[in-house]
């Protein structure tokens, strides 16, 4: 009996035991499958089901929410199908029939219509599943990716907007980049451009067996285009410039213009440098030719500095110096021209330079002073007057004469400043020579017609009160007294009315006429001494200035020989 009733109490403890494993099973199925619900839900996606035999589907709450339709209706192909916006249709229907082919899986995004109208982007995947005495059907999952469409839109947009911007950047910096270094004017390269390539165009020069050359251009006569005819005539002569130089490298070179009127060819001269004269040659025929603007025939020239690399370990832009050196040497030889750079202008340019410094520092130091030349009265031989004639205490080479600071003093413009200095010493001296009981009536000094234009010049000489007679001032003859320079000519009336004297220096191997003389009206003439000296021999030079005197009488001039 205890056996009987233990076989019937068996079964039902493994019934209950496999009942309540049954139901913790469900209740952990039913847990995973809320967990499921819950992360679709939380997905925002959809589950349907497509049977590839009967093309029935199945969709889920979500499914029809993203398609915009009602939840508990059947759903063929054409709900699929018809919701599919028609440029997109042919590709979803490629990509299904694509995954049926190889019987992998499904992914295709497409757009859909919804019935109110709205267009949603929608990403779709599944996998095709077949169980035994049943059709094959395609599971699948479907998400609404709108936003990220949008998104992905924008950030396309952007990118692109980034890129054209990008691209506007970097032509505007190739832009600005083509104006620093070029002329806005000539379209020519600038100084800037010409500093950039000049190295390795050298160093190019010298591996390819030759030699860097260089010449600096300068306009002659273009300042006064400029000052007559306006700045866009002058623009116009400069543009005709860099077409001439242009035609004449004709690609062979580089063609700059580093400022004004100045321009720069840069080439390669391999044994003949002669060629570069030719090329000078050239440039320099060219310009003469005349140049019409505005119904306006201009003429202009080009003076021509050459410098040639002459492959020592020198660096390369020694040649614009060389160049400028060279240039500065034909202008001063007549301009229309070229000279070549050698090493003796070099020298000659440390000495010029050297010699500017001192006589700045001269200038500082009271280094120029008068010296004293008498005039005497040739009847009575009494003094009647002094010339007062600057020279330099130069402190190691002595006493020097105007032929040696006079031309570099013009260049540094501080022939005023001698001027000025030479008659203030020249009143006190003056004034000494008084209070020591030596009578001179009067002195004379030069004045440059650089300060004949000075502005300050009758202010500073008020402030110097000077007697009557007791100043006489000496004009060269080569200051052109035809010219008619309105402020000189009051400048020097403003002269006589404070009592100084005017005279004509070298008269009669310069330029003034008897129409200047009476313009002028000057107290004296002096006589240049190259007709005084031979009238000793010479009768026909005594006739001469015998003639001048006569002159000098009727107008009521003073001569001075």
């Amino acid at each position: 009996m205890a056996v009987a009733g233990a076989l019937v109490v068996i079964p039902f403890l493994v019934t209950g035991r496999l009942i309540g494993e049954r139901q913790r099973n469900y209740a952990e199925l039913s847990r995973l499958s809320r967990r499921l619900e819950l992360a679709l839900e939380a997905s925002a996606i959809g589950v349907w089901e497509h049977d590839l035999g009967t093309n029935e589907l199945t969709w889920d709450d979500r499914v029809n929410e993203i398609y915009g339709k009602p939840t508990g209706e059947r759903r063929g192909y054409l709900d699929w199908a018809g919701a599919i916006h028609p440029d997109d249709l042919a590709g979803a229907h490629a990509d299904f029939d694509s995954a049926m082919a190889g019987g992998g899986p499904y992914l295709s995004e497409y757009r859909i219509i919804r019935p109110d109208g709205e267009i949603r982007h929608v990403r779709s995947k599944a996998i095709i599943y077949r169980v035994a005495n049943d059709t094959p059907k395609m599971i699948g999952a479907e998400w609404d990716v709108t936003a990220d469409v949008l998104l992905n839109k924008d950030l396309v947009r952007a990118k692109q907007l980034s890129e054209s911007k990008n691209a506007e950047l970097e032509s505007a910096k190739a832009r600005i980049e083509h104006i620093a270094l070029h002329d806005s004017l000539t379209g020519l390269p600038n100084r800037r451009y010409l500093d950039q390539v000049l190295e390795d165009y050298a160093a190019n020069a010298r591996r390819a067996g030759g030699y860097a050359a260089l010449l600096h251009i300068d306009l002659d006569r273009f300042k006064h285009i400029n000052d007559t005819l306006g700045h866009a005539a002058g623009d116009a002569m400069l543009v005709h410039a860099s077409t001439v130089l242009r035609s004449k490298v004709d690609g062979e070179g580089f063609v700059a213009r580093i400022g004004g009127d100045e321009f720069i060819v840069l080439c390669v001269v391999h044994n003949d440098i002669k060629q570069l004269g030719l090329l000078a040659d050239r440039v320099i025929s060219q310009m003469r030719e005349p140049v019409y603007y505005q119904g306006h025939r201009c003429r202009f020239g080009v003076s021509v500095g050459i410098a040639v690399d002459n492959g020592k370990d020198v660096e390369a832009k020694h040649l614009l110096v060389n160049a400028d050196i060279a240039l500065y040497r034909a202008k001063r030889r007549g301009r229309n021209r070229y000279e070549f750079f050698t090493e003796a202008m070099q020298s000659e340019i440390v000495d010029t330079k050297r010699i500017a410094d001192e006589i700045l520092g001269g200038l500082e130091r009271n280094e120029f002073i008068p010296f004293y030349q008498p005039q005497f009265d040739a009847k009575t031989l009494e003094i009647v007057g002094v010339e007062a004639l600057a020279r330099w205490r130069h402190p190691e080479k002595g006493i020097l004469a105007p032929d040696v600071f006079l031309r570099i003093a013009e260049e540094l413009n501080v022939v005023s400043i001698i001027d000025r200095n030479i008659l203030e010493q020249s009143l006190l001296d003056l004034e000494g020579w008084s209070a020591a009981n030596l009578h001179i009536p009067r002195v004379s000094v030069n004045v440059s017609a650089r300060r004949l234009k000075d502005e300050e010049l009758i202010k500073s000489l008020r402030k110097l009160n000077i007697k009557k007679g007791a100043v006489a001032f000496e004009l060269v003859e080569s200051i052109f007294l035809d010219e008619n320079d309105d402020f000189v000519t009051w400048n020097l009336e403003q002269i006589k009315e404070l009592g100084i004297d005017v005279e004509i220096d070298d008269f009669g191997t310069g330029y003034a006429s008897i129409v200047s003389l009476l313009k002028l009206q000057p107290r004296r003439l002096k006589i240049d001494r190259q007709l005084v000296i031979p009238i000793v021999k010479s009768p026909q030079r005594r006739q001469v200035v015998s003639s001048i005197i006569e002159i000098g009488k009727s107008l009521g001039i003073e001569v001075v020989a």
